[in-house]
């Protein structure tokens, strides 16, 4: 949804809400874990985004606060079985502290065509999620499908009840990276007619192309600790 004012007149903290703030490396430690949460907190972002295993390491540190937790599970393949992918989406929402999920949708049967297959199993995970009261957010993996696979993956999305398309996970390797680009947003929201959500992730890197991107009505977007101060003009 296109916003009330322009990006460039709104202020760190709400440029902030905009922010899912990536803590998905998995060569972090406990220590920089805890420190780069607390960043995003002190920042007002909207969530951590945390692999699952850190929520209780994390949960101390964001209650209390307008910050809340985004596990994303099966990252960053999303090629479990569905049973095991439920799973770890219903252990994910147990905390009260955790705002949305996110997953991985299995981009090689997106390349497949085997796109009820894809539904279903999103639509398994969407009800998982809504059950314990959270939305769910598809990672797409834009950067490893052509044009007609991100449109059915929209669609799959869609039909499965789920609350976000999502671009990327970051990653990605042996492909182009374009990540959440205004020409790749401009595709999902071309498919999409408003009737979910948007979340841009990948290559989100300069303040030009953040503010871009809200201003064309993206609802939020997954950015690394190295470019959020960047990008909320906080550094240059």
């Amino acid at each position: 949804m296109k916003p009330e004012k322009k990006a460039a007149e709104m202020t760190v903290r709400e440029l902030a809400g905009y922010i899912d703030y990536s803590v998905l490396k998995p060569e972090f430690t406990e220590e920089e874990i805890i420190e780069l949460t607390k960043d995003g907190v002190n920042l007002g972002c909207a969530t951590i985004c945390i692999n699952p295993k850190y929520i209780p390491l994390c949960s101390p540190y964001v209650e209390g606060s307008e910050t809340m937790l985004c596990p994303v599970t099966d990252f960053p393949f999303g090629d479990s079985s569905t049973e095991s992918r439920v799973e770890q989406v219903r252990r994910a929402a147990q905390s009260e502290l955790v705002k949305e999920v996110d997953i991985v949708a299995n981009f090689g049967l997106l390349r497949s065509g085997r796109y009820e297959e894809v539904t279903a199993d999103l639509k398994a995970c969407a009800d998982a999620a809504h059950e314990l009261g959270h939305e769910l957010k598809v990672i797409l993996e834009t950067d490893a499908l052509n044009e007609e696979q991100i449109r059915q993956g929209c669609e799959c999305i869609i039909a499965a009840g789920a609350d976000f398309i999502k671009t990327s996970t970051g990653f990605l390797t042996g492909h182009e990276s374009v990540g959440a680009s205004p020409e790749v947003i401009a595709l999902i929201m071309d498919q999409n007619r408003g009737r979910v959500k948007i979340k841009g992730s990948g290559c989100i890197r300069t303040r030009e192309h953040f503010l871009q991107l809200i201003d064309m009505g993206i609802d939020r977007m997954g950015v690394g600790y190295r470019s959020v101060p960047v990008i909320l003009g906080l550094k240059r």
